[in-house]
């Protein structure tokens, strides 16, 4: 399982900085927001598997889909539980902020590719990709 690869190495290394900064307890997360991008920026998963972002950084985030990239029968996803991308940009920060220590997750039901970034962090270059196979 790479997941649980990436949250042992993941682990040594957040251990090795305790008292750094603010971090979700047991790591349970695939992508890491840290200030300005998404951690791994690039995740490949399978058809119906989950994908869990956390935010252990100081800063709120947003997990927001760039609708045009989707596959044409894909649902979309945003955090905030919003149906559209124009929806998302319009409703933040009052809806689909991820604060520091929460997560946001959505589940992969068609294969494809995925991208997304971060409301607020858009223009610094915070985006990443899931592709689904």
């Amino acid at each position: 399982m790479r997941r649980r690869t990436l949250l042992a190495t993941a682990g040594t290394g957040i251990a090795a900085l305790a008292g750094c900064g603010t971090s979700l307890s047991e790591e349970e997360y695939d992508i890491e927001m840290t200030a300005n991008q998404f951690q791994p920026a690039e995740l490949t998963v399978a058809t119906g598997e989950t994908v869990v972002w956390g935010n252990p950084s100081s800063r709120g985030h947003s997990v927001t889909g760039y609708e045009a990239s989707f596959p044409d029968e894909a649902d979309y996803f945003a955090s905030g539980g919003f149906d559209s991308e124009q929806p998302a940009r319009d409703g933040y920060p009052e809806s689909g902020n991820i604060q520091s220590g929460e997560t946001f997750s959505h589940t992969f039901e068609v294969a494809g590719e995925y991208r997304y970034f971060c409301i607020p962090h858009e223009r610094a270059g915070m985006n990443g990709r899931v592709i689904v196979e």
